[in-house]
């Protein structure tokens, strides 16, 4: 299994937000986790992340706590194997496409020349290789949402975390990067775990994981036609 979690506990003060959580991810699984407004959703996907640190429980990446890393190696981890995307695509806006999608590269340590190549590459395969110097305002929200997929792939990560990546977006962008999702899943083997309340995108999902009052009440694997 390449994602455990183990008894997730997450408190703020008397509210507990998670409440000894549970779960396993697959190598290229697609994973949605639903549920009410307040459920734990995000809280669960920034401790996947080690963007926050839980009260309770492991977090293990291919049999490894990443949880007992000391700060700068977390850091490293993170950077290296995982991969962000965000309601808001959160581009830098003094940046271009080509800077803000090879921050993450250069961050890890890359030279400067295979991080732009790798980049450019990927922002090609986003179909916007006419908007290498564009700025993100100078963008629509679909093509800056394509941008930050690309800038949540460059370090090749293990999985992308994806929290409400469609929630800012009109039908059609919804539906070209929810495509985008499965594609980039069927060509590079990639893993996602998203949050989402679009219910067209959890149902699409290999497995959906229902959340209410910090804890996965239920899971459905979506059958699929022979």
């Amino acid at each position: 299994m390449m994602i455990e979690a183990r008894n997730i506990v997450k408190r703020y003060g008397d509210l507990e937000v998670l409440r000894g959580v549970d779960l396993d991810i697959a190598q290229g699984e697609i994973v949605s986790i639903v549920g009410p407004s307040g459920a734990g959703k995000t809280t669960l996907l920034q401790i996947i992340g080690t963007l926050e640190a839980p009260n309770g429980g492991e977090v293990c990446y291919e049999g490894k706590n990443v949880l007992s890393l000391k700060d700068r190696e977390l850091a490293h981890f993170r950077n290296r194997n995982i991969g962000f995307v965000f309601q808001f695509h959160q581009l830098l806006p003094e940046f271009t496409m080509l800077e803000n999608v090879a921050i993450p590269a250069l961050l890890g340590g890359d030279n400067r020349s295979d991080a732009y190549a790798r980049a450019k590459r990927l922002l090609e395969r986003m179909h916007l290789s006419d908007r290498l110097d564009h700025k993100p305002s100078q963008l629509s929200g679909g093509e800056c949402q394509r941008v930050a997929v690309a800038r949540a792939l460059i370090n090749s990560p293990k999985v992308i975390l994806a929290d409400e990546p469609s929630g800012s977006l009109d039908s059609q962008n919804k539906q070209e990067l929810h495509r985008l999702f499965f594609e980039l899943r069927d060509e590079l083997n990639q893993t996602f775990i998203i949050v989402t309340h679009d219910e067209g995108l959890a149902s699409q999902a290999d497995r959906i994981m229902h959340m209410r009052d910090g804890m996965i009440v239920d899971q459905t694997s979506r059958t699929v036609a022979p």
